[in-house]
């Protein structure tokens, strides 16, 4: 028993990760009909922002709040401006086409460019454990758990509680009635773009101290998150939170329990028999989408 907490406490923290990128791909569906599948090269690319920043002498936090400025620059404008805005005249599979071509593109050009080697990242959390009822638990993992799962819940809370995010919802539900209603869609669009962008760079901050930064570290991450936001709920923001808890605690418990060599396969597996018994995700609903 104390073996199964010890993995579960420690799938929280990676599943808390999972959904913070999960919430990426859920946002952006909602707002604008956008599939983003280079969301794990999103991740990847500010993890190496904030150690060129590291390396030009700024310290952690403050190069993560210059990679975030970057990031919704980069990731949220230059993305939606040059990418989503010419092509989404033409239906989705053109933009998936484009963001699978760009996350072969932003993979290869940094390693090629960059470094094709994996590099230590600093963590937020002191090296230590704290044993409760014979159960270790690392300061890292409890820390991660805590940020990522706060960071999902205040984004939730900005989305349903604000008048801004009251608005970027009316434009997910029906985007020409919020334009009648004299709701700046565009604008809202961006926003959402903007707050992927920041949660990107606030899952490299988290993922990058444990896994490294390399060149290809997004690509198994956005699987992940995908199956995660799918497992949830596409259209449900929490459905991303529980998609990516039990991604997390379950590919932990099957390498420990059955084999490592199955840890990757456990996503697929659970997106598999959800989408068979419940295709729109477990908090899902079933809606009519007008755009």
């Amino acid at each position: 028993m104390v073996d199964f907490l010890q993995l579960f406490f420690s799938g929280l923290s990676t599943g808390a990760i999972y959904a913070l990128a999960a919430l990426g791909f859920t946002l952006l569906w909602q707002a604008s009909g956008t599939i983003n599948f280079a969301q794990g090269e999103f991740v990847m690319l500010p993890a190496f922002m904030m150690l060129a920043c590291m390396a030009a002498g700024l310290p952690l936090w403050l190069g993560f709040v210059v990679s975030c400025f970057a990031a919704v620059l980069v990731l949220g404008w230059v993305f939606k401006r040059g990418i989503v805005d010419p092509l989404f005249k033409y239906g989705m599979m053109p933009i998936v086409v484009a963001t699978i071509g760009l996350s072969i593109a932003m993979r290869n050009g940094l390693r090629a460019g960059y470094s094709a080697e994996a590099h230590p990242f600093p963590s937020l959390f002191p090296d230590k454990l704290f044993n409760i009822a014979g159960v270790t638990i690392s300061a890292s993992d409890v820390g991660t758990f805590v940020l990522a799962l706060g960071l999902v819940l205040f984004t939730q809370a900005f989305i349903t509680k604000t008048v801004t995010g009251r608005a970027m919802q009316a434009v997910a539900q029906n985007t020409e009635s919020a334009s009648v209603l004299g709701i700046n869609v565009p604008r809202m669009i961006f926003y959402t773009f903007a707050i992927n962008a920041v949660l990107a760079v606030s899952a490299a901050l988290l993922v990058t101290p444990t896994y490294l930064a390399k060149f290809d570290m997004g690509e198994s991450l956005g699987t992940k998150a995908f199956f995660a936001a799918i497992i949830g709920g596409f259209n449900n923001s929490r459905g991303a939170l529980l998609g990516g808890l039990i991604v997390g605690v379950c590919e932990n418990l099957a390498a420990a329990y059955i084999s490592p060599a199955y840890k990757d396969a456990v996503a697929l597996v659970i997106f598999m028999v959800v989408i068979l018994f419940k295709p729109q995700g477990l908090l899902g609903k079933k809606v009519e989408r007008k755009v």
